[in-house]
């Protein structure tokens, strides 16, 4: 008997994107899943009913009716409650698979916690290699990075590349990034393909070759001993004598830097705040902040995330889901995510039941109360 896979609507305001696109369905009916899809699901990433009923799912139009179906339940971000709709009454007896952020979203956590499901929660994904390919965070922020850039370029009242006119010369743009994990990359990589001059800061020390293989140069602080990682990979919070050099540091490049694109973040903990009032003072008219870090108390101590501020005729945005804004692509990538999770526990191509000696598996599930 098939597995019932369903893809609900996103329903939280400012999400456009589908979990499941319809260039992995055929995929998926191979592994044994029948594949339901709620009527325009995928309209904001430009995916149409008719598109996923060529690829082999079936349209549903009440998620009433969708739910009752589930096995499982794919999803982008996590259940939505209000008067009119409430998933999470609506789940039952399921595993869902989502970005959950239970440590910022506590009462939906607690919520689910009653519930008789399983819940994967996609951004606990362990940093191993053969986990790259589900890493729903890095195919994301991949997307984040390039779209900062793009943002600020149509922000920042100046052109990006160095231009020799008849009527004189173009000076190229400033860009400084700050972190350099896969958005902060990415950030690179775009500004300079714009034509920027582009420097970085991280306090990873091995961060340094990525950013000089990307043509920008590498600023940082000199600590010793202390490679600023934890043992996973990640930056981690630093010695009050490395934070002073640092605002030091990042005071000097800042005050000379057209567009800063931040970032930085500790798991588990709120945003570093590296970008002070004083230092925004200090930027030329017209410069531009794009703060990554806003959903999670920003970079930067003027962010107000989901706002644009303006500062002294300097703009601080605090960007609200960048990868909805390419939601074609940002879809499509997470699609590919899931369908890689699924098929790591799969036997002879067939997905049967979730492979819980798995290090995968156990990482990434937050809840296991389903009972069958």
């Amino acid at each position: 008997m098939s597995m019932k896979l369903v893809v609900p609507t996103e329903l939280y305001e400012n999400e456009s994107r589908v979990s499941i696109t319809p260039d992995i369905i055929p995929s998926l009916i191979k592994m044994g899943f029948k594949v339901f899809v709620q009527s325009n699901a995928g309209l904001g990433s430009s995916y149409t009913d008719e598109d996923y009923k060529k690829s082999g799912a079936v349209i549903s139009f009440k998620l009433n009716d969708l739910y009752s179906k589930a096995d499982l339940v794919v999803k982008v971000q996590r259940p939505f409650k209000q008067k009119k709709t409430d998933e999470f009454k609506l789940l039952n007896n399921c595993s869902l698979i989502t970005l959950l952020y239970e440590q910022k979203f506590k009462n939906e956590f607690s919520s689910l916690k009653k519930l008789n499901i399983n819940v994967f929660a996609l951004e606990k994904m362990p940093r191993i290699s053969r986990a790259q390919s589900m890493d729903v965070l890095s195919s994301q922020s991949n997307l984040s990075g390039y779209k900062a850039v793009i943002d600020a370029a149509s922000l920042f009242n100046k052109a990006f590349p160095l231009m020799m006119t008849s009527a004189g010369t173009v000076a190229p743009a400033k860009v400084l990034v700050i972190g350099a994990g896969v958005a902060g990359l990415q950030a690179i990589a775009t500004a300079k393909r714009l034509g920027a001059v582009v420097s970085s800061f991280d306090v990873r020390a091995s961060t340094k070759e990525q950013v000089e293989s990307l043509g920008a140069k590498f600023i940082q602080v000199e600590e010793k001993g202390d490679s600023g990682e934890t043992a996973a990979g990640y930056a981690k919070e630093m010695s009050a004598s490395y934070k002073k050099k640092q605002a030091k540091l990042l005071e000097d490049s800042i005050a000379k830097t057209d567009i800063v694109v931040t970032t930085a973040l500790i798991p588990g903990k709120p945003a570093p705040k590296l970008i002070t009032k004083k230092m925004v003072e200090s930027m030329k008219v017209g410069s531009v902040i794009i703060d990554l870090a806003s959903e999670f108390g920003g970079n930067c101590e003027l962010t107000k995330h989901g706002e644009t501020i303006n500062f002294k005729s300097k703009k601080i945005v605090g960007p609200q889901n960048l990868p909805a804004t390419v939601s074609q692509d940002s879809s499509r990538l997470f699609a590919k995510n899931v369908i890689n999770f699924l098929m790591n526990s799969c036997e002879s191509g067939k997905f049967a039941d979730f492979n819980w000696d798995d290090e995968v598996v156990k990482d990434t599930c937050v809840i296991r109360n389903l009972k069958k």
